[in-house]
C-alpha cells in the first residue's frame, strides 16, 4: 500500500507562525540606528522572543555585495532587506533592522512584504548631517563634504524622513538607552512585546 502525503491547501498561511514583527531603524549614517538597536535585541531576547538582527552593512556584505551606491541599488539592497525580514516576521522571528533605507517609497516596499506575515514598526533616529559628521571617527562625512565620496546620503544624495513613522527618537536630545527604553516601551504599547517580568 502506498502512502501518499497531502500538501495543505494553502501553505503560506499553514506556515505562518504568528507573532512576529520587524522593528525598523532608518536614519543617517552615524545617527545612531546600530546602538539603539543592539540595545534593544538583548531585551527582548530576555523576555523570550527570538531575535534576529539584519544590519544594512552586513546584509551589504552577504547579500548584496554587487551593489553601489545609485538609486536603483540603493532600493534593491533595502528591498532584499525587507524580503529577508518578511521571512523571518512570518517564523514568529523579533527582527531588527538598522540601515540608511534613504527613500520613502522603498521602506514602504519593506512595510508591505513584512506585513503580510506581521507587524512593521519604523523608527526614525533623527540626528542632523552636522551632528552626525561630527560623530563621524571614519571620516566618511568629511571626504563627501569634499566630493571625494559621491553619493553620500545627506550630502550629495537625498534623505527622505519618513512621513509616519510609529517613533521618532531625537540623538540629539535623547541617549541611546533611553531611545532603546523609549523602543521597548512602543513595542509594549503596541502589544508585540509583554511588559517586564519582575525578578
Amino acid at each position: 500500500m502506498t502512502n501518499h502525503i497531502h500538501a495543505p491547501e494553502h501553505p503560506e498561511s499553514e506556515s505562518l507562525r504568528g507573532g512576529g514583527f520587524t522593528l525598523w531603524f532608518t536614519g543617517l549614517s552615524g545617527s545612531g540606528k546600530t546602538t539603539i538597536a543592539h540595545l534593544v535585541g538583548p531585551e527582548l531576547d530576555r523576555r523570550g522572543l527570538v531575535v534576529e538582527y539584519l544590519d544594512g552593512d552586513t546584509v551589504r556584505t552577504h547579500l548584496s555585495k554587487e551593489l553601489g551606491f545609485s538609486k536603483e541599488d540603493r532600493d534593491t539592497h533595502i528591498e532584499r532587506v525587507g524580503w529577508v525580514a518578511s521571512r523571518l516576521t512570518r517564523q514568529g522571528g523579533a527582527v531588527i533592522a538598522a540601515a540608511i533605507s534613504p527613500y520613502e517609497a522603498t521602506r514602504r516596499k519593506a512595510r508591505e512584504l513584512v506585513e503580510e506575515f506581521g507587524t512593521f514598526v519604523e523608527v526614525y533616529v533623527r540626528a542632523s548631517v552636522d551632528e552626525c559628521a561630527r560623530r563621524d571617527v571614519k571620516g566618511l562625512y568629511e571626504k563627501a563634504f569634499k566630493g571625494e565620496i559621491k553619493e553620500f546620503t545627506g550630502v550629495n544624495d537625498p534623505y527622505e524622513e519618513p512621513t509616519a513613522p510609529e517613533l521618532v527618537l531625537d540623538t540629539e536630545s535623547v541617549g541611546a538607552e533611553e531611545g532603546a527604553a523609549l523602543v521597548v516601551a512602543k513595542l509594549e504599547e503596541m502589544g508585540l512585546v509583554l511588559g517586564k517580568v519582575p525578578a
